[in-house]
């Protein structure tokens, strides 16, 4: 188990466990629009919509999740935390959730399935959670371009190198980025992950910053104390 400030993940049955990426988005996911209604596409343990619930006063919080487990246990930490009534999980593919689309959402966020390179493993369940094939980029641009609202923002992480062919992707999509930050590990290794904000109204002042993790290891940086200090107990 996982024990954060306000709630627990639970995350035995869960290919992929709680991480940094995680914790990231739904730190930095820009939620000054006061979003009414979320989506968190790919939920896994429910993560990222649990900490969105505890950031906003958002009334409608849906997360979607392909595999039974994650979505089990998905289920089972929204249960188990301040705001039961307020989380939602659906049990399915993005592609059958977007064929009848019921909703839009203020704000959409996703921590997708990256590694594309030609690598898998024996453990089929973990390379879905892992794998772009099964939620390519492609897909998430259409399902953000179909169901954000007219003001909503659309959030992800990716790694790096993805980070201009995505934002290609969007902007075919008429998804232009708000907000950039760029993420390392330590002040001199290389950039590893790009968190990524979007919205339907074009803007010349995009802000782009960088944020690094740790100084030292387990020496945190302030700005990344500074960002994820509701969340984590240590602090």
């Amino acid at each position: 188990m996982f024990q954060f400030k306000q709630f627990s993940i639970h995350q035995d049955r869960c290919a992929m466990k709680v991480g940094t990426d995680g914790v990231l988005l739904g730190s930095w996911v820009p939620v000054n629009h006061n979003p009414f209604s979320v989506l968190d596409i790919g939920a896994g343990t429910g993560i990222i919509a649990l900490m969105l619930a505890q950031r906003t006063n958002a009334e409608q919080i849906d997360a979607l999740e392909i595999d039974e487990d994650a979505y089990e246990q998905a289920v089972e930490n929204f249960e188990n935390s301040p705001w039961g009534d307020r989380l939602f999980c659906f049990h399915a593919g993005l592609d059958e959730f977007i064929e009848e689309p019921e909703d839009e959402y203020d704000l959409i966020v996703s921590n997708p399935p990256f590694y594309a390179e030609d690598y898998k493993t024996e453990n089929e369940q973990r390379d879905l959670a892992r794998f772009q094939d099964a939620m390519p980029f492609e897909e998430l641009v259409e399902a953000a371009d179909l169901l954000l609202s007219e003001n909503g923002i659309f959030a992800i992480i990716l790694p790096y190198k993805e980070e201009a062919k995505f934002i290609a992707l969007a902007k075919e999509a008429e998804l232009y980025p708000t907000k950039i930050t760029r993420v390392k590990g330590t002040p001199t290794a290389a950039i590893k992950r790009s968190l990524l904000a979007f919205s339907r109204n074009e803007t010349t002042q995009i802000e782009i910053d960088e944020l690094t993790i740790e100084i030292d290891r387990h020496v945190y940086t302030p700005e990344y104390i500074e960002l994820t200090k509701d969340f984590y107990l240590k602090f």
